[in-house]
């Protein structure tokens, strides 16, 4: 969130500043104000103020000049960084660095731990002419401060921009700067991070507001190299593109983006291996990662060419539907389609990151989020009776779009499906596991497969009916209650979601539904894998359900034979 914001007072008012449970750590070149703007912000938040540099002098009994005469610039960092670690572990405080001291990784990781960061990001000239004269700044004592400055500028500057908030503080008073400082930090709200720890590798998924737009802070310490292919479709290239790219720049990643056409199509061979083509052709390294910034489509796409390019490099997962965000970006499945079928080629290939911006669900229509809500419902059925009853109490905020339901039910969702992907990674338990996850999936890819994926049924809403069908065969066979398929149908219905095969106008053929689940990618030894239900939070997988039986529950609830 940037700082620059308005305000009819150049005074602080105490009545606007949050209480604060953290230290703030002021970073920025010299001269950018970050020991007058920090006493201000100090007394506001009724913190103490410290500056680093008067605590490095004090533990070396010298000043800093001497310090870097007698022992020179790395042993100056060495010192630096561990008065730093002492102080960031310490009571909260606000407390001003050097300039060179966010430049330092151990230390940049110390403050993301301890503290919330804020660069005091100040232009050329102002920082030349507030230089000019002094004395004591060793990195200018040689040369023109002009020029000294802009080289640091360039260097700094990027790694700057993975500070937490940015506020930009000019010829203004110091209290009109140390005011803004405040409205950001009360503005500011701290990502949701839910870790999916596996046997060798970890990632977080990162939730929140405006995520996009500091894109470039959340990356940068995680991408092996400052170097990024990003994948995405027309249609959220127009909307959040450019975003993205002006962020990565930020922090000094380059990267080159790669526009699809939007729809399920893209998931073809053919444009998987065009994509490839371009990209090897625009020039990619083992260390460069591959970015999907889209929805399910160009995630299964962007993650599948991070899994097959050069035999693989890294990936980061940037949803931006609800759908993708509560359940195809996490977990690492990647996958285009066949002739026969949908996800039929793909491989396993974890990201390095996902960051889930909840403000690109604001674009979303009410038939989106549905779709993705199926999703959600279906997380429900599988968790537990608690999952389920908080979108009982919540879905209808959240498919009316209500940002902070919105939010908590994709940190909820993700929590869910971390934990299963944590238990099973490549889906291999013998029984149970992450092919839970399938729950409704037999029947929605069938049903997906039989409008040929053209758009006028959204893999959430296959899911949604699949979900339906699931406990209905439950229900059948004696599994389960009819108790719990009326509750569940209660909820989408109540939602005006669609619950059942009614919802076509047209009654679909029974036979060929079937003859699409023959062709399903759980089929082993000619038998077909269907997830069913005892009672909510009481799933189990199954082989042994009749083909018969399904033919005659599918006509019961209203196919044609």
């Amino acid at each position: 969130m940037m700082g620059h914001l308005a305000s009819t007072s150049d005074t602080p008012s105490p009545a606007s500043t949050p209480a604060q449970t953290e230290t703030i750590v002021l970073v920025g070149l010299m001269g950018a104000g970050k020991t007058t703007i920090g006493r201000r912000v100090a007394a506001r938040l009724d913190l103490p103020f410290v500056d680093a540099d008067v605590e490095i002098e004090r533990a070396a009994g010298c000043t800093i000049s001497e310090i870097f005469a007698r022992h020179g610039e790395p042993a100056f960092r060495d010192g630096e960084r561990r008065v730093i670690k002492r102080l960031l572990q310490g009571l909260p405080c606000v407390l001003a660095t050097g300039g060179g001291a966010f430049m330092d990784t151990q230390t940049r990781m110390l403050v993301r731990q301890h503290a919330r960061s804020v660069w005091l990001r100040c232009a050329l000239p102002v920082l030349a002419r507030r230089l000019s004269g002094r004395q004591g700044r060793p990195l200018l004592a040689e040369g023109d401060h002009k020029t000294i400055l802009a080289a640091l500028q360039a260097v700094r500057h990027p790694i700057y921009a993975e500070a937490d908030i940015i506020v930009d503080c000019g010829d203004d008073s110091v209290d009109t700067s140390a005011r803004r400082v405040l409205e950001a930090l009360e503005q500011h709200r701290h990502p949701v991070r839910v870790p999916v720890q596996l046997d060798t590798h970890r990632y977080d998924v990162t939730i929140g507001a405006d995520l996009i737009s500091r894109a470039g802070a959340f990356l940068a310490p995680v991408l092996p190299q400052k170097r990024a292919i990003v994948i995405t479709d027309r249609n959220v290239a127009a909307l959040h593109l450019p975003r993205l790219m002006t962020a990565l720049a930020e922090t000094g990643v380059e990267a080159r983006d790669f526009v699809v056409p939007g729809g399920e199509e893209s998931k073809s061979l053919a444009q998987y291996g065009a994509l490839i083509d371009d990209i090897i052709t625009a020039g990619i390294e083992r260390r460069t990662t591959v970015i999907g910034l889209g929805g399910g489509v160009v995630g299964d796409l962007a993650g599948f060419v991070a899994a097959t390019v050069l035999r693989g490099v890294p990936f980061v997962q940037i949803p931006t539907t609800l759908l993708a965000q509560v359940d195809s970006s996490v977990g690492g499945k990647t996958g285009i389609n066949a002739r026969s079928g949908k996800n039929l080629i793909g491989a396993f290939h974890q990201p390095l990151a996902v960051l889930a911006d909840s403000s690109a669900l604001a674009t979303l229509s009410r038939r989106e989020r549905v779709a993705g809500y199926a999703e959600i419902v279906k997380a429900g059925l599988i968790d537990g009776v608690e999952l389920f009853a908080w979108c009982e109490n919540h879905g209808a905020a959240v498919l009316s779009g209500d940002p902070a339901a919105l939010a908590e039910a994709v940190r909820r969702a993700c929590l869910f499906k971390a934990g299963v992907v944590q238990a099973d990674e490549r889906e291999q338990a013998a029984e149970g596991g992450r092919a839970l996850l399938n729950l409704g999936h037999t029947f929605a890819h069938a049903l997906e497969a039989s409008f040929g994926y053209d758009g006028r049924l959204l893999h959430g809403e296959a899911v949604s009916i699949g979900l339906h069908l699931a406990v209905g065969l439950s229900v059948r066979l004696g599994f389960c209650d009819a108790s719990v398929l009326l509750r569940l149908d209660s909820h989408l219905r109540t939602r005006a979601m669609p619950a059942g095969l009614d919802w076509f106008a047209d009654a679909l053929s029974a036979e060929e539904l079937l003859n699409h689940m023959a062709r399903d990618k759980k089929m082993r030894d000619g038998r077909l894998s269907f997830v069913l239900l005892r009672d909510i939070g009481d799933c189990f997988t199954t082989r042994d359900v009749p083909m018969e039986i399904v033919r005659d529950f599918l006509i019961r609830e209203g196919c044609r034979s």
